[in-house]
C-alpha cells in the first residue's frame, strides 16, 4: 500500500489534519460550541468555490471564508446561541452560493463532490506543506491561549471578574477553528467535519475527566480512525470519508454504551451461584 506516493501523501496529510482536528476540538466539545464547525465548513464550501472562480486555489478560499465567519462569530458571542432560525439560513445560503459560483464556471464542477464530501487521495505535495503549516499555526496559537481560554469556557464568570474576557478569547478561539475547519475538510469535506472535529473529542471526553489526558486522547483517536478509514478504504475500494465518519461514529458509540458496575457482577454472580 504504502509503495505508491499518493497513498503516502494520504496517510501524511490525514496525520497532519487528525492530530489539529482532534486538539482542537476537543476545546470545541467541551465549550460546547459543536455548531460552529458545522456552520464554519459551509462557509468554507462558499469560500472555496468562490476562489475557483476567481482563479485561487480552493484551500485559501476556505480558509479565508472561515476565518470572517469564526471572528464574526465569536463578537457574536452568545447572540448567535439565541438565533437559530439565522444561523440555518446563512448555512443554506452559503451552500447556495457555492452551487451558484459553480453554476457559473462549470470546468470545475467536478469539485463539487470533493469540497463537499473530501477526497484525501487526491492531496499532492504542495498540499500538504499547506496544511502543515496551517495546522502549526494553529497548535501554537491555541498552546498561546489555552489556559485562559480554558478558564473562560469551565468558570466564564470567574474569569470575567479576574479581567479575562470571555469574548476576547471567544473570537481567537474561533478563529483557530476555522484554520482547523479548512484542513479538515480536505479530508472528509465540509458536510462530514464532525468525523475529525467532534467524534474523537466528544469520546475523549467520556472516557477521562482530566484535560491533558483528553487532549491527548481525542489527537490520538482522530489519528487512528483517519489512518485506519484510508487503510480500510484501499483494502475496500469504499470512500475514506465514509469509512472515516463510520469509524467515528462507532467509537463514540461504545464510549455511550451502558457498562457494567462491579456491584453489578457481584449480583450476577451471585444469581448465578443461586440457581446452580
Amino acid at each position: 500500500m504504502l509503495d505508491y506516493d499518493f497513498m503516502r501523501n494520504a496517510f501524511a496529510a490525514a496525520m497532519v489534519v487528525a492530530i489539529v482536528s482532534g486538539i482542537v476540538g476537543y476545546f470545541l466539545v467541551l465549550r460546547g460550541q459543536t455548531f460552529a464547525g458545522h456552520a464554519l465548513a459551509h462557509v468554507g464550501f462558499t469560500g472555496a468555490t468562490g476562489a475557483v472562480l476567481i482563479g485561487i486555489a480552493p484551500l485559501w478560499g476556505m480558509v479565508a471564508a472561515t476565518m470572517v465567519a469564526g471572528i464574526g462569530m465569536g463578537i457574536m458571542g452568545e447572540r448567535l446561541a439565541q438565533r437559530d432560525v439565522a444561523i440555518g439560513l446563512v448555512l443554506a445560503l452559503a451552500l447556495g452560493l457555492g452551487l451558484l459560483f459553480l453554476h457559473f464556471y462549470t470546468a470545475f464542477a467536478a469539485q463539487a463532490a470533493t469540497l463537499l464530501f473530501g477526497n484525501v487521495l487526491a492531496v499532492d505535495v504542495g498540499t500538504i506543506r499547506a496544511l502543515l503549516g496551517l495546522g502549526v499555526v494553529s497548535l501554537a496559537l491555541l498552546a498561546v491561549i489555552s489556559r485562559p481560554l480554558l478558564f473562560a469556557s469551565l468558570q466564564p464568570e470567574v474569569a470575567e471578574a479576574k479581567g479575562v474576557s470571555p469574548r476576547l478569547y471567544s473570537v481567537l478561539f474561533l478563529a483557530i477553528v476555522a484554520l482547523a475547519t479548512a484542513e479538515c475538510a480536505q479530508i472528509v469535506g465540509v458536510l462530514l467535519v464532525f468525523a475529525l472535529m467532534v467524534g474523537p473529542a466528544a469520546a475523549a471526553q467520556r472516557l477521562t475527566g482530566a484535560v491533558a489526558t483528553g487532549v491527548l486522547l481525542s489527537a490520538l483517536l482522530a489519528l487512528a480512525e483517519a489512518w485506519l478509514g484510508i487503510t480500510l478504504a484501499y483494502y475496500t475500494d469504499w470512500p475514506c470519508s465514509f469509512w472515516i465518519t463510520a469509524l467515528s461514529a462507532i467509537v463514540y458509540l461504545l464510549t455511550v454504551l451502558p457498562r457494567p458496575t462491579a456491584a453489578g457482577i457481584s449480583r450476577s454472580a451471585t444469581c448465578r451461584g443461586r440457581s446452580t
